[in-house]
């Protein structure tokens, strides 16, 4: 199957006090470019992330966004920092014996001073945790993938067509290549007599000059590696997988050879199905910059 570069998928779950929001969405790029964003308490699982993502695209500018919510009451505890509450206790009955002051501290009032307590949340369950992340992260993949197929193969039966199309224009310039020639020696012969009147012509110099026209205007072998490209490029597109370089030089082999067919053409109904030709491939190719 073929696979688009284009594509969105999308999953919520909740486990437990835990709930998890991926979202992901695709556009075509060279390599695979993965941006994540997501709370930092979940950062540590980046690269098990992005080593899960690997399982379901190769290719695009990948991007990730990942929300988590936990609604358990026993996430953060108060820590009680008893060498703070010392160290204050101890500053204030300096200041009474330097100044003179009656040390009326309270534990009330000591409990307000910064730090003596302090919320801290609990060590988390990072197995659990992830767990409940990748199962999220693989259905939100599975969904992605899902629209990439889909849109690869809009993309694939749209590129099929058009193949078609240019193996008509190749047909077009096969059958029409061999008439040029004789059109030439038709053109020759009369201008000759036209010059030279009731004159005998030389037979193997008129040969001679409809050889070299034949030679400079051949396009043989042009059209059986254009012929070749194009089913070659249709079976890939058949046989499915990761094959978007593989049909990007594939096109550019096309171009090639429509390329050297136009400078040869010295046909005016020849240079036109060239023209189309390029036009073709040129627009096989932009579709092609979306193939995974």
């Amino acid at each position: 199957m073929i696979k688009s570069m284009t594509g969105f998928g999308r999953c919520e779950i909740t486990e437990g006090d835990r709930k998890y929001t991926v979202e992901m969405k695709s556009v075509n790029h060279r390599y695979l470019d993965a941006s994540i964003k997501m709370p930092k308490k979940l950062s540590i699982f980046e690269s098990s992330i992005r080593n899960e993502l690997k399982n379901y695209v190769q290719r695009g500018k990948l991007d990730l966004f990942i929300t988590y919510e936990d609604f358990s009451e026993s996430n953060v505890c108060i820590k009680y920092n008893k060498d703070i509450a010392a160290e204050y206790l101890g500053y204030l009955k300096a200041m009474s014996e330097d100044f003179g002051l009656d040390n009326d501290v309270r534990v009330s009032t000591l409990s307000r001073y910064p730090e003596v307590f302090s919320m801290e949340e609990q060590a988390v369950d990072e197995e659990e945790i992830w767990k409940g992340l990748s199962k999220a992260i693989q259905k939100a993949a599975e969904g992605l993938v899902e629209t990439r197929i889909r849109e690869g193969g809009n993309l694939a039966a749209d590129l099929k067509g058009k193949l078609d199309g240019m193996l008509e224009h190749v047909a077009f310039i096969e059958k029409r290549s061999p008439q040029i020639i004789d059109e030439y020696r038709k053109r020759l012969e009369e201008r000759v007599h036209e010059l030279l009147g009731d004159a005998s012509v030389d037979e193997s110099r008129l040969l001679t000059e409809i050889t070299i026209f034949a030679d400079k205007v051949c396009v043989d072998e042009e059209l059986v590696r254009l012929r070749s490209h194009i089913e070659t490029m249709k079976q890939a597109l058949s046989d499915g997988g990761s094959i978007g370089r593989k049909l990007d030089f594939i096109a550019q082999e096309m171009n090639r050879e429509a390329n050297t067919i136009l400078s040869k053409a010295n046909d005016l109904e020849i240079s036109n199905r060239g023209i189309d030709l390029k036009t073709e491939i040129e627009k096989v190719r932009e579709q092609i910059q979306n193939i995974e």
